[in-house]
């Protein structure tokens, strides 16, 4: 178990891999969509396996997980939707109105295509996955996936997205949400109901 972070050392990390982490996924877009001749790719490649052995002198011997701070907070840097160290990631910004409803805004391009010009099913599904289970988590008491029952309406094209979610009602240590993708023009793509269960606390 690592030791927590204290905010200084959280604040120099996120000054740090931030930025690394916002070129990764940039070289990820140009690396799908680059049609640079094969002495610039094989320059590229090699600068790549470089910049690897460099990053790769200091390994931490497990995933990231979620780490804690002195200051009670909670780190999920390696997160694959809202990670700030995964460069895989959106990343995803989840909002939480007075109503407990959820909601995020996101572009998503090239990595995440499917078939030509729309984003993959399954990345849809880890979307909405993401923000129903938001509308269920409590301090102190995450929430996890129970059931997702995913509907495709429309399909979901690259580019600028809204992810809606909200409570359709409680049971006991159970909340079952709702909720929607929406294209750029605003029309409905995916639709998903979940339960979303909080474990017991035992004493």
């Amino acid at each position: 178990m690592s030791s927590p972070l204290t905010p200084d050392e959280v604040q120099r990390t996120e000054d740090t891999f931030g930025p690394l982490t916002q070129s990764l996924r940039t070289l990820i877009d140009a690396t799908i969509r680059s049609q640079a001749d094969d002495a610039d790719v094989r320059r590229a490649h090699a600068l790549i396996e470089e910049a690897t052995a460099l990053l790769s002198t200091r390994l931490d011997p497990e995933p990231f997980g979620v780490r804690t701070t002195t200051d009670g907070r909670t780190l999920t840097w390696g997160n694959v939707l809202i990670g700030m160290r995964n460069a895989i990631a959106p990343p995803l910004r989840v909002q939480r109105d007075e109503n407990g409803d959820a909601a995020a805004e996101l572009t998503l391009g090239a990595p995440y295509e499917g078939p030509p010009g729309l984003v993959h099913g399954g990345v849809c599904a880890l979307l909405l996955d993401h923000v129903l289970s938001a509308t269920a988590h409590r301090p102190g008491a995450p929430a996890f996936t129970g059931t997702l029952t995913v509907r495709y309406v429309a399909p979901t094209p690259l580019g600028r997205l809204r992810v809606e979610a909200w409570t359709d009602r409680h049971d006991g240590g159970k909340t079952h949400a709702k909720g929607h993708i929406l294209d750029a023009a605003g029309a409905v793509t995916v639709q998903a109901d979940g339960v979303f269960i909080r474990p017991k606390v035992k004493p």
